[in-house]
């Protein structure tokens, strides 16, 4: 625990059995690769709590959750509640307490003031102070508690649903970063939910909201923290902003929605929705092959095929004709293994290529090949079914100096290229 916590909580000198926890069911899991810190309080209203732990479970797969330690902190000062709280779990989650996957800890009374002590702040009403400067007490312990058990420790509420493959994604997030100087990555950009920290800075975490636990609400000490560590009394807000981008980084889409209607104080309500939550993405990029590229489509607005190509955008056309196409001619010409088009996208499903070949151009006329062969010399190795072209070319036609899209009819929607996938043929 940390060396100074009396300076922050002096009634603690007073209490002979000290800060263990009150409750704890573990069975001592540790060095795993992520740590995930659900704070939970029983709700006069309905509870979430249940929901959320199977849609986190059921968001990892069998080898990350051997990875991974999820503390359950059940931030309740009565035992008799906690105890019943605790059993509901053990019979819900049985298989993942006995494996060590889930533990569920309860903090001591004692760790707490008296919060009738205590002088009230930014004029906010009894039970509303009461509430927020225990919430922050609670995330002090429940950080305290967690900080030596994993490389990296991620924090959700108790009312949310997580996107599935989220462990995946957080894991490849905190790999691309070019620095390492990072020091929170988020999932979720609503309260504290799914904020990432490394382990080992949760001391300092913890410490913050220990030093001002009266002052201010919880998020509004996260964003202090970044302030009194980042921005310089002699630069300006924009300069404050850059250096704080550095090391507060976000992800999108989001990864964790948050689902509570009922708050856990008492009365309130909240219908707070991450806009970015399952946002699909309307367009997937690929590594293609150089080409120059050209289409006789008329194209709308900014969404251009060179773009599409590049993978920075999809590409978008009005109504296609008879006749129309997307050619790209390669250069230098190339051997292509096998290609994949997506045409269409989650929120224009039906922009998609109807009666379209994809087609073949040889640097050489092959002998024989076994595709047919159109008028101008090229093959037809394709066509999109449902939207999708997805196939191989033969290696008996050699180099391929182009690939074409090619319409054969009028269609009554626009069409999206939404993926561009052309895989070069490695050479033997």
């Amino acid at each position: 625990m940390l060396p100074n916590i009396y300076n922050h909580l002096p009634h603690l000198l007073q209490i002979e059995e000290g800060i263990n926890p009150a409750y704890s069911v573990s069975k001592g899991r540790t060095g795993v690769s992520l740590v995930i810190g659900i704070p939970t309080i029983p709700r006069q209203v309905k509870s979430y709590l249940v929901e959320t732990t199977k849609s986190v479970l059921n968001g990892m797969s069998d080898a990350e959750k051997k990875t991974t330690l999820i503390i359950i902190f059940i931030a309740e000062l009565n035992l008799e509640v906690v105890q019943k709280q605790a059993v509901e779990l053990e019979i819900q989650f049985q298989f993942e307490i006995v494996s060590g996957l889930i533990e569920i800890v309860a903090p001591p009374a004692s760790f707490y003031p008296d919060f009738s002590t205590l002088k009230e702040t930014l004029g906010d009403p009894s039970d509303r102070f009461r509430w927020r400067t225990k919430q922050n007490l609670d995330f002090s312990y429940l950080m305290m508690y967690a900080q030596s058990r994993g490389t990296y420790y991620l924090q959700i509420e108790d009312d949310i649903v997580a996107k599935a493959g989220f462990v995946n994604t957080i894991s490849n997030f905190i790999l691309s970063q070019a620095s390492s100087d990072w020091f929170m990555l988020e999932f979720c950009q609503l309260g504290f939910i799914g904020k990432l920290f490394k382990s080992r800075d949760l001391a300092l975490v913890s410490e913050f909201f220990l030093m001002f636990h009266m002052d201010k609400p919880v998020d509004w000490l996260l964003d202090h923290l970044f302030y009194v560590r980042l921005c310089l009394p002699d630069k300006d807000m924009t300069h404050c902003a850059r250096m704080k981008a550095k090391q507060r980084i976000r992800y999108k889409p989001s990864l964790f929605q948050h689902v509570g209607v009922h708050s856990s104080l008492k009365g309130k309500v909240q219908r707070l929705k991450d806009k970015d939550f399952g946002k699909m993405k309307l367009h997937k990029g690929h590594s293609n092959p150089p080409a120059t590229i050209t289409t006789s489509l008329k194209i709308y607005k900014q969404y251009t095929i060179e773009k599409a190509y590049a993978g920075i955008s999809l590409f978008w056309a009005l109504l296609p004709q008879a006749g129309d196409y997307v050619r790209f001619d390669f250069v230098p010409p190339i051997g292509v293994e096998k290609f994949y088009f997506t045409s269409g996208n989650a929120e224009h499903a039906m922009d998609i290529f109807i009666n379209t070949t994809v087609e073949a151009l040889p640097v050489k006329p092959p002998n024989k090949a076994p595709y047919a062969p159109t008028n101008d010399g090229f093959f037809v190795v394709g066509n999109f079914t449902k939207g999708v072209a997805d196939g191989t070319v033969a290696e008996s036609l050699g180099k391929i100096a182009a690939l074409r899209l090619f319409v054969h009819s009028e269609s009554q929607s626009w069409t999206i290229l939404s993926e561009i996938h052309i895989d070069a043929r490695k050479a033997s």
